[in-house]
Order: C-alpha cells, then structure tokens, then sequence
C-alpha cells in the first residue's frame, strides 16, 4: 500500500478546499490511526462506545501538529465515511484541543461538493449548535475512564484561523 503523506498534499489551504483522508467513521468506537511507517491503517485501541466517535476523524495528509502526527481533522457528513478513503473537504474552523498538555488541534470540515444538503455548510457557523456542543463533549470527556481531566477544548475558531494552523502543520511537516 502506498504512503498517502507521499501521493496526496494538504490539497489547496488558500482556497479552502482540502485533502482528507479518514481513519473513524462516526459513530465507532474503534481508534483507528494512520501508522506512516508501515503505510497502512492500525486499529490502536478499542475506546468504551459511551465515547464513539461524533463525526467522522481524519487528516490531513503533508502536516504534522505539535504533538507529532499529522493534523487531525473532524469530517462533518449525515452518514458515516469508511476508513481510507480521502476526500476534497472545504475547512470551516479548528477547535484548539489540548491533549496530555501537547496541542492537537483538530481542523473542521465539510465535504467541498455536497449535494444532499445544497453545500450549506460554509463556515463554522452553519454547523448545527447540537453538534458543536456534541463534539466539545466527546473531547473534553473520552480520557475520562482512564485519564481524566487530561484532555481540554480550548474553544471553535473560524476558517482563517484553521488555514494557520495547517500553514503551520504544513512548515513542520517539510522541517521533519
């Protein structure tokens, strides 16, 4: 299998359309990770399902955040989207997420061409309040069976702010 870090990019930051590829469909409580030096999928761990996953979880290919792996994306879509496929996304914000005190900020996103809902969604502000609060919940709460109080949401930020984030993930990733 080939290195997805070594076909796909982060895709057009500027423009606000990127590449990205998923590991967790919503609704699974399966932590499913890219491992870069095998080139393939690794389930890591099975989490409690009271903590499955609200939305779809991904990256974006060609990053890296300051935790070390590539930059975490949230994939916002009515139905689940399989493990390994990627997908032309357009960015809607970041939530600033603190993870065992290393940043692992995860960038928000929306498919770039969705036609069941009109592509309605075009900045953080659209997503429903419901979900926000859903996925604000989810992370500040899934260590919590096994390390409690070690993960904290910082807050949601706009799609400027997503763009820097990735710039910077970016500039890690060609530092490496």
């Amino acid at each position: 299998m080939a290195d997805f870090n070594q076909i796909l990019d982060a895709g057009d930051v500027d423009g606000g359309v990127i590449n990205v590829v998923v590991e967790i469909p919503a609704g699974s409580n399966h932590k499913i990770e890219w491992n870069r030096e095998l080139a393939c999928f690794e389930l890591d761990r099975v989490e409690p399902i009271a903590f499955a996953k609200p939305c779809n979880y991904g990256f974006i290919p060609q990053t890296l955040d300051e935790d070390g792996d590539e930059l975490d994306a949230l994939i916002f879509t009515e139905q689940p989207l399989p493990t390994g496929i990627f997908l032309k996304a357009k960015v809607l914000g970041v939530m600033k997420f603190v993870d065992d005190g290393e940043v692992d900020d995860k960038v928000i996103v929306v498919p770039a061409d969705d036609r069941n809902n009109g592509n309605a969604y075009n900045s953080i502000e659209d997503l429903p309040a419901q979900f926000i609060k859903q996925v604000e919940f989810h992370f500040n709460h899934y260590k919590d069976l096994k390390k409690a109080g070690t993960t904290k949401v910082e807050g949601f930020f706009d799609a400027a702010e997503a763009k820097k984030v990735i710039v910077e993930s970016q500039k890690r990733w060609t530092e490496k």
